[in-house]
C-alpha cells in the first residue's frame, strides 16, 4: 500500500526470520508447503529471499528429511505488480495463474483456499515475530501496548517529517512521540503540521488537533474515525494541497480495481474525476455533499475492502477540510468572474 514498506526491509535484511516464522506457523497448522508472494516491483527482496531459501535447504532447515523432521517447502512467487492481489484470496487466484480478482466468501481460505487445500494467508510482519515470540514467551510480547492493543509494530513514517524512517514500535505510542523521537519531528516544526494520515493511504487523514492525543494503536484511532491499518503514518504539512493529494489516492484505487464489482468500478473513477475538478475549483458547492454519498455507496457494498480503502480518505478530506474544498470552488468562480468582466470591458 502506498506509504507503506515494512515488509519488503524484513525480506532484504532479515530473509531467514520470515523463513523461521513460515516453518513454526506452517508445523502449527500441519502444512508441509508455504508460498511467498511479492509483488512484482520487488526484485531485490526477491533475490534475497531466493538466496536465503537456497542456503535453508542447504543446511537442512528446511525441505524433505530436515533437522526438524517435519517435510517443508517453501516457494517464491514474484507476481505481476498488482495491488488487488495483497487480499487474500486474489493472491490465491494469482497463485493459481489466475486473473487476481478476489473471490466470494465463504468458503473462507481456513476451509478451501490454494488449490482447494485449508490455507492461512497472513502478512509478512506478522508471521516473521512468530519465532521472537515463542523465544521470549506470549506474557512478554502482550506486555507492550495497552489492553486489546498489544505487542510491537512496525510502523512506516514518511512525508513531511525531518528523518523518514521504518521503526519497531510499542503499540499505543502516541503519535507525536513516535514523531518526534524517531522522525526528528514534523519540518518546520509541530506547529507547521497539517494533517497526518496515521495507517496507509485506505484510511481517513485526521488533523492536527487531534495528533497531538492520537495514540497508534487500533482504538484510539478508530475512535477518531480513521484506523492503524498499516501503521504507515504520512505526515503533511501546511504546503500541501489536500484536495490535490486525496485526488492523487483515488487515481491510485481507480488504477488498481481489478472491475469485478460496479461500485468499485464504476466508483473510484468517478471519485476521481471529481476530485482533480474540485482541486482546481470547476465544481459546484452542492457536489461535494454528492461526492461523500457516492463515497458511502461504494463503502460496504464490493466483495473485497478495496471499495472501502477508496471511500475512506475521501471521507476523511470532506469531514475535516470540507472548507479548503469550497474556498477552492470560491476562488475559481472570483477568477472565472474578473476574467469575463476584463473580457467584456476590453470590447
Amino acid at each position: 500500500e502506498p506509504g507503506t514498506c515494512k515488509d519488503r526491509e524484513i525480506m532484504r535484511h532479515d530473509p531467514h526470520l520470515l523463513i523461521e516464522g513460515c516453518l513454526i506457523a506452517s508445523f502449527a497448522m500441519q502444512a508441509h508447503a508455504c508460498y511467498i508472494y511479492l509483488r512484482g516491483e520487488y526484485v531485490l527482496e526477491r533475490e534475497r529471499m531466493e538466496a536465503a531459501v537456497k542456503q535453508a535447504y542447504e543446511a537442512k532447515l528446511i525441505g524433505k528429511n530436515n533437522v526438524h523432521g517435519w517435510d517443508f517447502d517453501v516457494y517464491i512467487h514474484h507476481g505481476a505488480g498488482a495491488y488487488i492481489c495483497g487480499e487474500e484470496t486474489a493472491l490465491l487466484e494469482s497463485l493459481e495463474g489466475k486473473k487476481g480478482q478476489p473471490r466470494l466468501k465463504p468458503p473462507f481460505p481456513a476451509g478451501a483456499g490454494l488449490y482447494g487445500c485449508p490455507t492461512t494467508v497472513n502478512n509478512v510482519e506478522s508471521i516473521a515475530v512468530v519465532g521472537t515470540i515463542l523465544r521470549r514467551g506470549a506474557d512478554w510480547f502482550a506486555g507492550f501496548g495497552r489492553p486489546n492493543n498489544t505487542g510491537t509494530k512496525l510502523m512506516s513514517i514518511s512525508g513531511h517529517v525531518n528523518r523518514p524512517c521504518n521503526v519497531e514500535e510499542a503499540m499505543s505510542i502516541p503519535l507525536r512521540q513516535l514523531l518526534e523521537e524517531h522522525c526528528g519531528g514534523v519540518r518546520g516544526g509541530w506547529s507547521n503540521l497539517k494533517a497526518v494520515i496515521p495507517g496507509g493511504v485506505s484510511v481517513p487523514l485526521i488533523t492536527r488537533e487531534m495528533s497531538e492525543t492520537a495514540l497508534m494503536d487500533f482504538d484510539s484511532l478508530r475512535e477518531m474515525r480513521s484506523g492503524l491499518g498499516t501503521a504507515a503514518v504520512i505526515v503533511m504539512d501546511q504546503s500541501t494541497d489536500l484536495v490535490k493529494a486525496i485526488a492523487r489516492i483515488s487515481y491510485f484505487y481507480k488504477h488498481e480495481s481489478c472491475g469485478q464489482c460496479t461500485p468499485c468500478r464504476e466508483g473510484t473513477g468517478w471519485m476521481w474525476r471529481v476530485l482533480e475538478r474540485m482541486a482546481v475549483g470547476e465544481a459546484d458547492p452542492s457536489e461535494i455533499d454528492l461526492l461523500l454519498d457516492v463515497a458511502g455507496q461504494v463503502e460496504g457494498h464490493t466483495i473485497c475492502a478495496l471499495g472501502d480503502a477508496a471511500a475512506w480518505p475521501v471521507q476523511g478530506l470532506i469531514r475535516h477540510f470540507r472548507h479548503e474544498i469550497e474556498d477552492r470552488i470560491q476562488q475559481y468562480r472570483t477568477r472565472r468572474a474578473n476574467f469575463v468582466g476584463h473580457a467584456v470591458a476590453a470590447e
